[in-house]
C-alpha cells in the first residue's frame, strides 16, 4: 500500500493512494488525525474513504511531524571514498529538525547566506513499531514503510566545524515523499536502486546492497541509545557523486530541478528556489 500526507482546501489530511485517486482517510469520523498517528494506532489497513483526485491535493512531507529524524552519514562506500573518510566500526549519526522537511509539491529553499547547496539522494525508513534496544534480527519488523528523501546540504555551513548540524538544518532543505510505501510492496530491498538526477543528468546511483551499514544494523544501533517511536524517520545515507566532491563542484541554484528516484518506491522531484 501507498500513503500520502496532504492538504485539500486548506485542511490537512492523510490517505491511501491508488493511481490517481486518494482515499481521504483523515476525513473519516474518529480516524487518526495524521499519518503518524495512524501508524502508531496500527490503522493503515483501513476501510474505504471519501475519494479525491490526486491532482487536487497538495503534498506534505509524508510524515509532517516526526518526533525524530536521524540521518546516517557516509553509508555508501563510494561516498565514503570520495569524502576521504576513514572506515569506522559504527554508523555516523546526525539529526535533522522537523521544520527542515518539505513536501514533494514545494521547492527546496537555497539559503541567502550560502551558494553551496548540494543534493543527497537517500532511502528513508519510517518506523512503525517503536522500541528500545531492538535486536538486529527483529529490526525490519519495526518498519512501517519507505520513502524518498533528499538530504540537501548547505555545505559551507556543514563544514564550519566538525559538527554537521548547521548545514543540515536550514528550513525547507529536506524534501520527503511523495509516498510512504509499505514493505510488502518491495520484493527484494537489497536490489532497489537509489538515484539522483540534476536537470536530467544522473549524478548518483547505487543499490541498497551497497550500504556499509545495513538498515537492520542501523535500527539496532540507534535504538540502543534512544527509543524509536512510530513515525520516526531514518535517512539511510547517500551514494557517491555529490556535487561537493565533483571537479569543479556542482551546486544547485535557483530554477534547477533535482530528482530522487528509488526503484519501486517512487520519484521525488524538487525545484530550487531562493529563500
Amino acid at each position: 500500500m501507498r500513503f500520502i500526507s496532504f492538504t485539500h482546501q486548506g485542511r490537512a489530511s492523510w490517505g491511501r493512494v491508488e493511481g490517481d485517486i486518494v482515499h481521504d482517510h483523515g476525513a473519516i469520523d474518529g480516524a487518526p488525525a495524521d499519518l503518524k498517528a495512524a501508524i502508531a494506532a496500527g490503522a493503515l489497513a483501513v476501510a474505504d474513504a471519501p475519494r479525491l483526485a490526486r491532482a487536487d491535493v497538495r503534498l506534505l512531507p509524508v510524515i509532517p511531524n516526526p518526533s525524530k529524524i536521524l540521518c546516517v552519514g557516509h553509508n555508501y562506500e563510494t561516498h565514503r571514498q570520495e569524502t576521504g573518510r576513514a572506515k569506522v566500526e559504527n554508523p555516523s549519526i546526525f539529526t535533522r529538525f522537523a521544520d527542515t522537511l518539505t513536501g514533494a509539491d514545494d521547492p527546496i529553499l537555497r539559503p541567502a547566506v550560502s551558494t553551496s547547496l548540494d543534493y543527497e539522494a537517500e532511502l528513508a525508513v519510517v518506523i512503525g513499531k517503536g522500541g528500545r534496544a531492538i535486536p538486529e534480527a527483529e529490526a525490519m519488523s519495526h518498519i512501517a514503510g519507505y520513502a524518498c528523501f533528499n538530504d540537501a546540504s548547505v555545505r559551507d555551513w556543514q563544514w564550519h566545524t566538525s559538527q554537521f548540524t548547521p548545514g543540515k538544518n536550514f528550513p525547507g532543505t529536506a524534501p520527503f515523499g511523495p509516498e510512504l510505501v509499505t514493505p510488502d510492496e518491495i520484493a527484494d530491498l537489497s536490489t532497489v536502486s537509489v538515484r539522483s538526477r540534476l536537470n536530467g543528468t544522473v549524478m548518483q546511483e547505487a543499490t541498497v546492497a551497497d550500504m556499509i551499514f545495513p538498515i537492520a544494523q542501523i535500527i539496532a544501533y540507534i535504538s540502543a541509545f534512544t527509543p524509536l517511536s512510530p513515525g520516526d524517520v531514518i535517512a539511510t545515507g547517500t551514494p557517491g557523486g555529490v556535487g561537493a566532491k565533483r571537479e569543479p563542484p556542482v551546486w544547485m541554484k535557483r530554477g534547477d530541478t533535482i530528482e530522487v528516484e528509488i526503484g519501486g518506491i517512487g520519484t521525488l522531484t524538487s525545484v530550487i528556489a531562493d529563500a
